[in-house]
């Protein structure tokens, strides 16, 4: 009895050790620096960048209440924290923008999820260049600074014609490989540049349909970044959101990254599982 007691205290601590260090991978107090001239001259992100953008879906019923979705979005972003200060602080000619090309599937009036997808994000090389025609959007111009691999999972929540609840909050879980952030632009706090790092991040906006999208928006994020050939995208056609079918979004919310966890914490957290496991059959016995 002594040694199943010892036993499950251990697994207990392991467990609780693991889970600290599962919580705090959270990255608070990093820098990021919009002109990619080093930790010196950068911002610090207490922790999130702000972003406001547009997003075209299109959705596939796939029988009864299911579908699946394909949703191109274009981004800004301006500032950090909801502070006010600006972007650029120190590159007073240019912005930096991102791009989201996903898909994932869900039911209608019920929830939704990520299957898999591309976060790219760029510093543009001019002011006002976000919300025109040049490129997409004015999204994807200028130097791509990272890209991120969107994972399985995140999504909302969707009504009976699969647009999200009104403001609802939508995640997008990603993850950039070691190599796949641009040297200069991000550094934790000690002022180690995180390009040779993998980084998790986790995006988080406030969803709601856009039920007359600019032609501008038709133009570039439908017809343009999605490849969209339906009405507004023939020759004199009108565009129309078309429920169960395609429609634009507009979303704001934030960015923040991750550290990955240590390989040991991982490890630790697998040693607390076999405990457990080990008690119960020894309690069983």
């Amino acid at each position: 009895m002594k040694s199943l007691k010892h036993l499950g205290c251990a697994a207990v601590l392991a467990l609780s050790a693991a889970g600290t260090a599962q919580a705090s991978i959270l990255m608070n107090n990093w820098v990021f620096n919009p002109a990619g001239t080093g930790f010196a001259a950068g911002q610090r992100i207490g922790e999130y960048l702000d972003v406001n953008g547009n997003g075209f879906i299109e959705l596939t019923p796939a029988g009864g209440t299911s579908f699946t979705f394909r949703e191109h979005a274009v981004f800004n972003l301006v500032q950090a924290d909801s502070s006010g200060k600006l972007f650029p602080l120190n590159y007073p000619t240019g912005n930096i923008t991102a791009t989201l090309d996903a898909v994932g599937s869900g039911g209608f009036g019920g929830a939704f999820s990520f299957t898999s997808g591309t976060i790219r994000m760029y510093q543009n090389p001019k002011p006002g260049q976000y919300g025109t025609a040049a490129g997409h959007y004015g999204a994807d111009l200028g130097t791509q600074i990272a890209q991120f691999t969107v994972l399985a999972g995140g999504g909302g929540k969707v009504n009976a014609n699969g647009s999200p609840l009104n403001n609802g909050q939508v995640t997008v879980e990603a993850e950039a490989a070691a190599g796949m952030l641009r040297a200069g632009y991000f550094f934790n706090q000690q002022g180690v540049d995180l390009s040779s790092e993998p980084l998790f991040a986790f995006a988080f906006t406030n969803a709601n349909t856009v039920s007359a999208p600019s032609a501008l928006k038709v133009k570039e994020i439908a017809c343009e970044f999605s490849g969209f050939t339906g009405n507004g995208c023939k020759p004199r056609t009108t565009y129309k959101n078309a429920d169960f079918k395609h429609f634009f979004i507009g979303a704001g919310g934030q960015f923040k990254l991750a550290e990955v966890p240590e390989p040991g914490s991982v490890a630790l957290f697998g040693i607390a599982l076999a405990g457990i496991g080990a008690l119960r059959r020894r309690k069983k016995a």
